[in-house]
């Protein structure tokens, strides 16, 4: 009904969507950061509304936008993290931690086939877009995510088997 005009249905949606998505978020980001978030996704949802298929359920829809957020959010924490090394002096042991995780990384990473680590490597840790990762690797926007699913996926059974 939202879809068709129904501003009423529309504020009820969005009312419902707001508290699944607030106890959600509380299960995987700080409390202090989680109302943000939920509207940020909230302006997702409305951006991409004429994109939801209503003959398919809505809640994996909606989860799979809220993922995507969630992702966005921590991306951006983990630059802001990195700038904020990069402007203050390091302490010795910091340095020897970061680079002992990019080597672990980087051994990891070569543990999968090479087009799937550079997937993972420019869209994952670089922070590339998918568009982006298609023009630096040559490689088509579908396979670009095929990589990153499938290296992910293999990564998570090496390190649960390790």
């Amino acid at each position: 009904m939202s879809q068709s005009g129904d501003k009423q249905a529309y504020a009820v949606l969005l009312e419902q969507c707001g508290g699944w998505l607030a106890r959600y978020f509380r299960q995987k980001i700080a409390p202090d950061a989680v109302d943000d978030l939920v509207q940020e996704t909230l302006i997702s949802l409305h951006r991409k509304r004429a994109s939801y298929d209503p003959s398919r359920p809505f809640l994996p829809w909606l989860a799979a936008i809220a993922r995507y957020r969630w992702v966005d959010r921590l991306r951006q924490s983990y630059r802001q993290q990195t700038e904020a090394l990069d402007d203050h002096d390091a302490a010795e042991e910091s340095h020897e931690e970061v680079v002992g995780a990019r080597i672990s990384i980087d051994r990891l990473l070569d543990l999968i086939p090479a087009p799937q680590a550079e997937a993972i490597r420019v869209v994952k840790i670089d922070g590339l877009s998918i568009s982006e990762a298609c023009a630096k690797t040559g490689q088509s926007e579908a396979l670009v995510k095929v990589n990153i699913h499938r290296g992910l996926k293999k990564l998570a059974t090496l390190i649960e088997n390790d």
